[in-house]
């Protein structure tokens, strides 16, 4: 296991937060600015993917950017011996739509499979073309069981997924311990970008009594309470997106942030 796979897989006391990254959605100057917020508000890593409309381009340039802003805050805090933070170690990782939507610049990948799609191109169509990619570039891919949640938004429609119903307790009882079974080294329930209302947390508590693997919750997270509730349901990582696109500011963004993290805490 690599050092980004220890680190995301780690069982840690305390749930984590990350933000989501769409390259689509923001230029590269703006998606540093909101990645730097993020870090700043004690965010531990930065996705970068999205569902519809990244491509090679837009998702290296987007990397370069975030990875360029948090070194020279870096080095501009090694210039102040009263700081100790270091935003540069936190992990930039890809968690791509497909494997036209990859860059080199990346720590990593979240190699997954959507394992409700109903499309084989996502189950093991992508993955492999992918794969030669992500082996050529030295990136870590670290190996994820994807499942989209009612209501699924945008991501449950590109990938054609059969959503795992509000309070279908023992279909995401019997993916989690497929997961585990699989070799997976995290699960991701995802409830889709912008749905109107996150993963029911009843069944992440279901999720986290079927198996041992870590677990990431995201989609319709929007507040301190949502994110509470879905950490005290066993949720190891937080994931926050569409919430980070809607201030320009940096400075609100981070007072925001801040607060949703405090709340997880």
């Amino acid at each position: 296991m690599g050092l980004l796979s220890r680190y995301m897989c780690e069982r840690t006391q305390g749930t984590r937060h990350a933000i989501v990254i769409d390259p689509a959605d923001q230029t590269p100057d703006v998606a540093a600015n909101r990645a730097l917020a993020a870090a700043n508000a004690g965010s531990q890593m930065i996705l970068v993917g999205g569902s519809s409309d990244t491509d090679m381009e837009n998702v290296h340039a987007t990397i370069v950017s975030i990875k360029e802003a948090l070194e020279l805050v870096t080095w501009a805090s090694s210039q102040d011996s009263d700081s100790d933070e270091n935003p540069s170690q936190i992990p930039i990782v890809l968690f791509p739509q497909g494997a036209a939507a990859l860059s080199p610049a990346a720590d990593g990948i979240t190699f997954m499979m959507l394992m409700n799609s109903k499309d084989p191109r996502f189950l093991i169509g992508e993955q492999v073309r992918g794969a030669p990619f992500v082996k050529k570039s030295g990136i870590e891919p670290v190996p994820m069981g994807y499942l989209i949640c009612e209501p699924g938004g945008k991501a449950g429609e590109v990938g054609k997924a059969d959503l795992i119903g509000y309070d279908d307790h023992e279909r995401v009882a019997a993916y989690s311990i497929a997961a585990e079974f699989l070799g997976f080294r995290l699960l991701y329930l995802e409830a889709g970008s912008g749905s109107q209302h996150p993963v029911n947390p009843e069944l992440i508590k279901t999720a986290r009594d079927s198996c041992e693997l870590p677990i990431i919750v995201g989609g319709g997270i929007r507040d301190a309470k949502s994110a509470r509730a879905a950490a005290e349901s066993g949720a190891d990582w937080i994931i926050t997106g569409n919430i980070t696109e809607e201030y320009d500011d940096a400075s609100e963004l981070q007072a925001v942030l801040t607060d949703l993290i405090e709340g997880i805490r």
